[in-house]
């Protein structure tokens, strides 16, 4: 069970100082440090910091910020922490989850991301159901019609190769293939 610590900046021109001053005052035994985006997945650092963290350990940050992409990534988090039983410390909000009032309020926080996921979830199925009913087609417009696909069908009677096709026609050989099979299967035996 050991203090686990995590700071991160958004860029290179920023300092960790004030952060890992905080961490180390508050007696963290491993400090992971980057200086990434927050927005963005790829946070080596982070990564290794969330693979190393163990049941019992506590992770401690300066602020929420430091740690989640975004309220829907929090919540993730809380949820991953609550079942691993590891406790988070965000020193500058005085958030302790090892305490019932810091378990209330990191709570309060993961909730208020679930249910706004959850608004967000229903009023993107009700747009689209919407835009359905007024006629929006979603999704990319179809590259093979009838004609394109009889076009194909010649083209290869006449000897060109599928790669050829593919090329003249800018689709993938299995694009070449569904024309090709779609006509033969409608046309009637010679």
């Amino acid at each position: 069970m050991e203090k686990v610590g995590y700071a991160r900046v958004s860029s290179t021109g920023q300092s960790l100082d004030i952060q890992l001053e905080k961490l180390n005052h508050i007696g963290c035994q491993r400090i992971y440090q980057e200086k990434r985006s927050g927005r963005t997945s790829n946070r080596p650092e982070f990564q290794a910091c969330m693979n190393y963290l163990r049941e019992g350990d506590t992770l401690v940050i300066t602020r929420l910020d430091r740690l989640a992409r975004s309220v829907v990534h929090l919540a993730q988090l809380a949820k991953r922490f609550e079942k691993e039983k590891i406790n988070l410390i965000v020193i500058d909000q005085n958030i302790d989850t090892s305490t019932s009032t810091g378990r209330l309020m990191f709570n309060m926080l993961a909730s208020i991301a679930e249910f706004e996921n959850d608004l967000r979830t229903e009023r993107q199925a009700e747009g689209i159901a919407k835009a359905k009913e007024n006629g929006v087609k979603f999704g990319r417009p179809a590259k093979l019609n009838d004609s394109v696909n009889m076009l194909i069908y010649i083209r290869r009677k006449e000897g060109t190769t599928i790669g050829q096709l593919a090329k003249e026609f800018q689709l993938g050989e299995a694009t070449i293939y569904r024309a090709l099979k779609t006509v033969s299967s409608n046309r009637p035996p010679d």
